[in-house]
């Protein structure tokens, strides 16, 4: 895969992708930004959006989180996947902010992956958001990238790499975001591959 046709092929998916918000996507401050990208994991962002608006009138800030009791959070995301897991991710997340980050969310990919609930995808998600390039490999980018050809590896880690070499660093931060908005938009297989397979194509 050469880079001019990998270019080429990310124009058409940012194309035929859809507008809507993303889980990461138009929050009020960092914090919020990130505990709604924890919260997104292996759930819908609609969903997601949804009910973090909903937990942020009540907790809009990590001080206000960080004493929060789980079973009123819980609660408040139930509908959103893994609610008990995340709830008690998101409440210890807070906490490490206020009490070893003077209740600031850290910009640093390393401090980040500390915080519970945060993995390598989500720091990277995050920090893109913020003017970062990063590459955030979730279900969707490693699905396409796969298929069109930019990466040969399952293991997000070794995709990041490839996706890092095969775009320029310009590109890097709207990987994420112009794959999964494509993804969302086609939720059928057979048109999603349909379509990429014409992508594919693209010279």
């Amino acid at each position: 895969m050469n880079q001019i046709t990998a270019l080429k092929q990310l124009s058409q998916l940012k194309k035929l992708g859809g507008n809507m918000r993303l889980a990461a996507e138009n929050w009020n401050s960092k914090f919020q930004t990130l505990i709604s990208t924890i919260l997104s994991a292996r759930s819908l962002d609609e969903t997601t959006i949804k009910y973090s608006i909903i937990l942020f009138k009540k907790y809009p800030n990590a001080e206000k989180l960080s004493k929060a009791k789980i079973s009123d959070v819980e609660k408040i995301i139930r509908p959103i996947n893994f609610y008990r897991n995340k709830s008690r991710n998101i409440i210890n997340c807070a906490k490490k902010i206020v009490e070893e980050c003077n209740s600031k969310v850290p910009m640093d990919f390393n401090k980040l992956i500390e915080l519970s609930g945060v993995g390598r995808k989500t720091a990277n998600v995050f920090l893109s958001e913020y003017g970062g390039n990063n590459v955030g490999v979730d279900t969707h980018l490693a699905y396409i990238s796969r298929y069109l050809g930019w990466t040969k590896n399952k293991n997000p880690h070794k995709i990041e790499q490839d996706l890092l070499k095969l775009f320029p660093k310009s590109y890097w931060a709207s990987l994420n975001p112009i794959t999964v908005k494509f993804g969302k938009k086609y939720t059928s297989r057979k048109e999603k591959n349909n379509l990429l397979d014409e992508i594919k194509n693209i010279r």
